[in-house]
């Protein structure tokens, strides 16, 4: 028997109507579609989609002090959900458009955490929740020296209230899995791929601590 490739495939759809419910920080719209399936009838569907467009997501890795680099930010939803609205978190931020994925995870990971990695390593991409949003996050690890890190940041004219703090990256990791309440998609997300690549991930941050010896040797 032929295994068909474990993969994401094109739709053949019609849209029969397109609605948009409110136009606000994003888009929320509504529509109405008929799927095409094989060897089966044509079903209609009626979906609401929020419109987020592209995202990232930024694991940062202090490799001198073997450390993470996470945020803590009330966040509405996180609130209204679980009752604990001051979620820890990794930077992350909306992708402008046009823009590079890369350009902007360095760009967010300088104005969360007042660090500037120079450079970022895509990781992985993925849908965080299809069923409702078109939100395609892209996944960036960068290494940073966080001796000079500030206590608060946020971009210029937001309204933001982030504070970075460092954690132990091992005592990071063991906490996916020791039943912290810790309920950041982004964070989870990241930090399993660190712990599934974490032989990628330290050849990483020896090729970033030799770059910074090379620097300080001339």
């Amino acid at each position: 028997m032929t295994t068909p490739p474990l993969q994401d495939e094109t739709a053949r759809i019609d849209i029969l109507d397109e609605t948009l419910i409110y136009q606000g920080f994003r888009r929320f719209e509504s529509y109405r579609i008929r799927l095409h399936t094989p060897n089966a009838e044509p079903v209609v569907q009626n979906r609401e989609i929020l419109r987020v467009g592209g995202a990232v997501g930024i694991v940062v890795i202090d490799p001198e002090r073997q450390a993470l680099v996470l945020l803590r930010q009330f966040r509405m939803t996180a609130h209204l959900a679980t009752g604990f609205g001051e979620q820890i978190e990794i930077p992350a931020g909306l992708v402008e458009p046009g823009e590079d994925p890369a350009v902007t995870a360095r760009r967010e990971c300088v104005e969360e955490t007042g660090l500037d990695p120079g450079e970022v390593h895509h990781m992985f991409s993925c849908l965080v929740s299809p069923g409702a949003v078109d939100e395609m996050a892209h996944f960036y690890l960068a290494f940073a020296d966080a001796s000079h890190m500030p206590q608060h940041t946020g971009a210029e004219g937001e309204t933001e209230v982030i504070r970075p703090f460092l954690v132990p990256l091992d005592q990071a990791l063991a906490a996916m899995e020791d039943g912290s309440r810790l309920a950041n998609g982004y964070l989870r997300i990241g930090l399993m791929w660190v712990a599934l690549h974490r032989a990628r991930v330290d050849a990483w941050a020896d090729a970033w601590r030799a770059a910074r010896s090379d620097v300080s040797a001339e």
